[in-house]
């Protein structure tokens, strides 16, 4: 099956780059390029391609701005960031936004295509530095380090009960963005399972009691 996919940077040579990388390849079609974030959202919602490869730092409306949009309008197109950056306030923003993974622009030609066969199928997607950085976030100590509110919308689902697929469905978002979130809530609870984020959740207060 061929995955379809379209291409956001503010750069044409990087553009025209990555469309010569997957235009070469029968199992991929580049439905078009966008030069910002909002010429990106309004071409996925015309054109509806599996995965959007999004830069993050684009004049105007932003890649993070873009994602944000695109996991409210268009929740079944994954989008892959694509950047030069791995620092982890553009890692955290943009997996909270809605990504489902995150790649550098000096990745090789092979791993830009698996990344993005990852994306279409779902799964989440982290170059080697980038899963560095979490790591290093998740081991490295948070004390009440504050939930945001999508991580606080996931500790929610699942003290009802919820699974990673349930609560998914009930976001709108990828069910390797569940997990991605909940990682995070297990860091900053300073947790190692689900049932350990509820208890810690509703010790600190995060969770209202029956």
């Amino acid at each position: 099956m061929t995955i379809s996919l379209l291409i956001a940077d503010d750069h044409p040579v990087v553009r025209n780059g990555l469309r010569g990388i997957f235009t070469g390849d029968p199992e991929f079609e580049v439905l078009g390029e966008a030069s910002d974030g909002r010429e990106a959202v309004t071409l996925v919602l015309a054109r509806k391609p599996d995965v959007v490869l999004m830069d993050l730092r684009m004049p105007g409306t932003d890649g993070v701005a873009a994602i944000r949009a695109l996991a409210e309008q268009s929740p079944a197109t994954r989008v892959l960031v694509l950047t030069t950056f791995s620092d982890d306030s553009d890692v955290l923003a943009a997996i909270d936004a809605g990504a489902t993974g995150y790649l550098l622009k000096d990745a090789p030609r092979e791993e830009l295509l698996r990344g993005v066969r990852a994306a279409a199928a779902g799964e989440s997607v982290l170059s080697p530095s980038v899963a560095a950085t979490l790591l290093g976030r998740v081991r490295a100590p948070q004390p009440e380090a504050p939930l945001s509110p999508r991580e606080l919308e996931v500790l929610q689902l699942i003290a009802r009960g919820a699974t990673n697929r349930e609560a998914a469905k009930q976001l709108f978002i990828s069910e390797a963005t569940v997990k991605t979130h909940l990682i995070h809530v297990y860091a900053k609870l300073g947790v190692n399972d689900r049932a350990a984020a509820v208890a810690a959740g509703y010790d600190r207060r995060l969770l209202g009691r029956s």
